[in-house]
């Protein structure tokens, strides 16, 4: 099983502004985490989940990439879409695939688009609502078929 934790939880509340860290987040089903600009009903990307060891090797700090839930621990390599994150207690993600590395990282550093080509994480939507908080586990499962969700 590919299990890991949340470390860091961020929403971003408007277009082109910096990421606020949070220590819990509200997920809605098919519309994303409440207070966030990517929280749009029918959007595949609701939700973008990252890995800290990627975001470590690149010296970036949690957040900067535009990430809202980071995970430490949870090979996102593995991801593919259609796969299902388990998050704490109640929450369900399912992977769309994963995140392209837009022109706007070049703003944060020359040449991370480039560092961050299928490394930027995986972008998802919300299946189950419920709370989610730093600290939770987390785990993926291959499809929602397979876990009978």
């Amino acid at each position: 099983m590919n299990e890991g934790r949340v470390v860091n939880l961020h929403l971003c509340r408007e277009r082109l502004q910096p990421m606020t860290q949070v220590q819990e987040a509200t997920a809605v089903s098919d519309l994303g985490l409440e207070g966030d600009q990517h929280a749009v009903k029918g959007s595949a990307r609701q939700v973008l989940v990252m890995d800290i060891e990627t975001l470590r090797a690149l010296d970036l700090s949690p957040g900067t990439i535009k990430e809202n839930i980071t995970v430490e621990g949870l090979d996102l390599s593995t991801v593919e879409a259609g796969h299902v994150f388990f998050v704490g207690d109640q929450v369900t993600l399912e992977a769309t695939g994963d995140c392209l590395p837009c022109a706007r990282m070049d703003a944060i550093r020359p040449g991370l688009q480039d560092d961050l080509k299928g490394r930027r994480g995986i972008i998802s939507t919300v299946l189950n609502g419920g709370t989610l908080k730093v600290g939770d586990t987390i785990r993926v499962e291959p499809s929602r078929e397979a876990v009978g969700a």
